[in-house]
């Protein structure tokens, strides 16, 4: 039987562990290991942020629901991989041995590279700062916002988008579900009692896609009054302003960003990672010098942008390689990436975007209805009580072919 191990238990993981639970103690024996107790399903986090939403509802247990299932799940976290002899050390002192091991850790949202951000900086990117950020809201008496994603650097041993921020789609939310909440939920005034300003490192905004979502999101923004300021990388947060690289300055009474995303330390001092410590795969999510480990989502090299939606494709190549190379019959899927989210904008109010043209593809769209709101509301839900379970893959493909005809 051979022994697996999956080490985090985000989007790719879970994905993964779903996708192998049907071998466990037939063919594997399968152990998930996570630092936290319970996955934190991020997509839901700017409700908790801008609508107050319960963050329990963010929340997927993990120890029932991977062991419910004949698995194994540790709590702890891990501070060395021995790749040479397929070794785990715990911060425990506990040594678990791995035949097969996935990595899916994640990407670590690093808050402590900006100058103030600790003592003035607020952020939607975990549990913990998402609540904080819905006390500063509600407390918000006006002022000037600023908000954007700082400037985040990657390897280069795989051919990857070099993007300058790893995901700029929750800036969206951040300006336009606070803009609504400002004007409709504290009838404040923009221009005269609040005023939001948008930040990107990179020379456009959503580099990610194409014209399409971007005119979509650019005439929304100038209807709701809100700017945009290219090229700008975020150097400090003060009090009352915020300052960027080239020497400017914004006056800011409320700073939201996106920090830079960086890799795990165990990653980097373990030898696994490329020179800013992401795992290196080939296209089928097998590390490129290790031939029975695998990566998927935000700590695989190859995801960019750091996206959900990503990680659940990969997760499901990396899942598949691995059941072929037992013995399974399963296709191995393709690993055509697109970046697909749904932009939260307060009330009924949102934009599903479809977009490949950062991989070479055709398909450009942007959905800006209420029925793009309804799915978000039903994919968080789905999620949540099937405890981080994806919807089954006729559905996502039906999905997928619905909004390309659209």
């Amino acid at each position: 039987m051979k022994k697996v191990v999956i080490l985090g238990a985000g989007f790719a993981g879970l994905h993964i562990f779903y996708k192998l639970r049907h071998l466990i103690g037939e063919k594997i024996d399968l152990t998930v290991i996570d630092a936290r107790s319970h996955s934190l399903l991020k997509p839901s986090l700017p409700e908790v942020s801008f609508e107050g939403a319960p963050v329990s509802h963010s929340l997927v247990e993990l120890k029932h629901t991977i062991e419910s299932k004949g698995a194994t799940f540790i709590q702890d976290e891990v501070v060395h991989i021995d790749a040479q002899n397929n070794t785990l050390r715990l911060k425990s002192g506990e040594q678990v041995d791995y035949g097969y091991l996935f990595i899916t850790l994640g990407a670590v949202k690093d808050y402590d590279a900006i100058p103030g951000f600790r003592e003035y900086g607020y952020s939607v990117c975990d549990d913990v700062q998402a609540q904080r950020l819905w006390e500063r809201v509600k407390t918000f008496e006006g002022g000037n916002v600023v908000t954007g994603a700082a400037k985040s650097v990657w390897g280069t041993r795989v051919d990857a988008p070099p993007l300058s921020a790893p995901c700029e789609g929750p800036i969206g939310e951040i300006m336009f579900m606070l803009d609504y909440y400002l004007s409709h939920e504290k009838g404040m005034e923009r221009a005269k009692q609040y005023k939001i300003d948008v930040f990107t490192p990179g020379e456009i905004f959503f580099e990610d896609v194409g014209d399409t979502p971007r005119n979509v999101v650019g005439e929304i923004m100038k209807e709701r009054q809100i700017d945009l300021h290219n090229n700008k990388v975020l150097k400090e947060i003060g009090k009352d302003f915020i300052a960027f690289e080239d020497g400017t300055r914004m006056p800011c009474d409320l700073a939201i960003v996106i920090p830079p995303y960086s890799a795990p330390e165990v990653l980097k001092t373990s030898g696994v990672g490329d020179e800013k410590g992401f795992i290196p795969t080939d296209k089928q999510m097998r590390h490129l010098d290790y031939e029975n480990i695998f990566a998927a989502g935000d700590i695989a090299a190859l995801a960019q942008p750091k996206l959900g939606h990503i990680a659940i494709i990969e997760g499901a190549i990396a899942a598949a390689t691995f059941m072929k190379e037992i013995g399974e019959d399963v296709e191995i899927p393709p690993h055509d990436l697109e970046v697909f989210c749904i932009m939260n904008m307060g009330g009924h109010d949102a934009t599903l975007i479809l977009s490949d043209n950062l991989y070479g593809g055709k398909t450009d769209k942007a959905i800006h209805s209420p029925l793009a709101k309804m799915m978000k509301w039903g994919f968080d839900s789905y999620l949540y009580y099937n405890k981080g379970h994806m919807p089954p893959d006729f559905a996502l493909e039906a999905t997928d072919k619905l909004l390309k005809l659209l």
